[in-house]
C-alpha cells in the first residue's frame, strides 16, 4: 500500500509548517524525537496542547499505517496532559499497540521529556479500513 503523506502536517517532509516527525521502530513502539519551537507553542514556553495530541495520533496512526501496512484511521483518542512540555527541548513521542478486537486496534502513545518524564499520554482506538 503506497502513503502519500509528503504534504502531511505532523511528518510530511514537504510541509513548510509541519512538524516532520522522523519515527522509527524501535522495539515494537514507534518512536521519534522531537525539538520543538516556540512556534509551537500555547502559553509562553510550553508547547501547545493540541500539538502534542497531533504527535500522538500521528505516532499511533503510523505504527499501523507505515510500519504494518494497514490502512488505519483515528476512531477515538482520550488524552491526559500530566506536566507542561517545554519548548526548546527534546521531546519522545513513543506508540504501541495494546490489543485488537474486530477491526479496532486499541494503541497507546506517551510524549517524555529527556529525563523520561511523561507529559502527555494517549489512548486511542484506530479502525482499520478497506481500500
Amino acid at each position: 500500500m503506497e502513503i502519500r503523506d509528503t504534504h502531511c502536517f505532523a511528518c510530511g517532509k514537504e510541509n513548510p509548517i509541519g512538524l516532520k516527525l522522523d519515527f522509527s521502530f524501535q522495539g515494537g513502539k514507534y518512536v521519534a524525537v522531537k525539538k520543538l519551537s516556540r512556534d509551537y507553542q500555547g502559553y509562553d514556553g510550553i508547547v501547545h496542547g493540541g500539538i502534542l495530541t497531533t504527535m500522538m495520533d500521528e505516532a499511533m496512526a503510523g505504527y499501523l499505517n507505515k510500519e504494518l501496512g494497514q490502512k488505519a484511521v483515528t476512531a477515538r483518542l482520550d488524552v491526559r496532559y500530566r506536566k507542561p512540555a517545554p519548548v526548546g527541548e527534546e521531546l519522545t513521542v513513543t506508540s504501541w499497540e495494546e490489543s485488537r478486537k474486530g477491526n479496532f486496534v486499541s494503541m497507546k502513545a506517551t510524549v517524555a521529556l529527556p529525563d523520561g518524564t511523561i507529559t502527555t499520554e494517549a489512548a486511542g482506538k484506530m479502525a482499520i479500513v478497506e481500500g
